[in-house]
C-alpha cells in the first residue's frame, strides 16, 4: 500500500493533470482520479492524507462521495468546484467537508492552503532546530547559522521524514515506501543519500551524531 499526501478527485482531466503534476514538483504527493469508481479504487490499495474532492462527477455527486467517505475516515476533504453558490458551499461543510476552494484556483494558492491543512492534520511543525542547523518545513530548506545548505529533492525528503519521526527505528522498507514511494529501491541508493545528509549535517560523517545506523534494519534520528 502506497502512501499518498492527496488525492484529486475531478472529472477535469486537464486541470487535474496540471495541478497534480505541479504538486508533485514541490514534493506534495499526489494522484489523480476522474470519478468515483476509481477514487474508490484507489483507497482501496492506496492511502491519502487529504482529498480535493469536485462536485459534479458526471453520474456522480461529490457530496454523496464526502457522505460516504465520512462512514470511514476523518482524513480532510476539501471541496474544489465552479458553483459558487452560498448554499453549494454551506451543503458542502455540512456533509463533512473541511474548506470550500472555488474554481478556477491559482495553483500556487491551493498548493499552500493544501500545505496548512496537512500541517495541521498530521500536526508537524513549521521549523525544527538540532545543533546549529534548522529545517524549515514551509519553506523545504535546510540551514546552518543562516546560511543555506543545498539539498538535492530526495534529500531533503529523506532528512524530512527523519526528524518527522525523530528518536524511533524507521525500517529501510519504511524509508522506501515512504520517502521514494517504491518498495524496491535499492540499499545502495539509500546508503549513498543517507551518506550525503551525513556529509553535510554530522560534525564526522563516520562518527554521526544525528543520522545513527541501525544494523541491518534501518536508521533513526536521534536528538540530545
Amino acid at each position: 500500500m502506497v502512501k499518498y499526501d492527496c488525492l484529486i478527485v475531478d472529472d477535469e482531466e486537464a486541470l487535474s493533470q496540471s495541478t497534480c503534476e505541479y504538486f508533485n514538483m514541490f514534493g506534495v504527493k499526489t494522484f489523480w482520479a476522474a470519478d468515483e469508481r476509481a477514487c474508490s479504487d484507489f483507497l482501496s490499495q492506496n492511502k491519502t492524507d487529504l482529498i480535493l474532492l469536485d462536485i459534479n462527477l458526471g453520474k456522480s455527486s461529490g457530496f454523496e462521495i464526502c457522505k460516504k467517505l465520512r462512514n470511514t475516515t476523518d482524513i480532510p476533504i476539501l471541496f474544489i468546484s465552479a458553483r459558487t453558490s452560498d448554499d453549494d458551499v454551506l451543503l458542502g461543510l455540512n456533509v463533512g467537508g473541511d474548506d470550500y476552494i472555488q474554481k478556477p484556483y491559482s495553483l500556487n494558492i491551493l498548493l499552500a492552503k493544501v500545505r496548512a491543512v496537512l500541517k495541521r492534520y498530521r500536526g508537524y511543525e513549521d521549523i525544527f532546530y538540532f545543533g546549529s542547523f534548522k529545517i524549515d518545513f514551509i519553506m523545504e530548506k535546510l540551514m546552518n547559522d543562516e546560511k543555506e545548505i543545498r539539498l538535492k529533492a530526495m534529500e531533503y525528503k529523506l532528512l524530512a521524514y527523519l526528524i518527522q519521526n525523530r528518536n524511533r527505528n524507521i525500517s529501510k522498507e519504511e524509508l522506501f515506501q515512504k520517502v521514494w514511494g517504491d518498495a524496491i529501491t535499492s540499499d545502495g541508493t539509500l546508503n549513498v543519500h543517507i551518506r550525503r545528509l551525513r556529509e553535510k549535517i554530522e560534525e564526522n560523517p563516520n562518527e554521526p551524531h544525528y543520522i545513527k545506523t541501525l544494523w541491518g534494519t534501518g536508521y533513526a534520528f536521534e536528538t540530545d
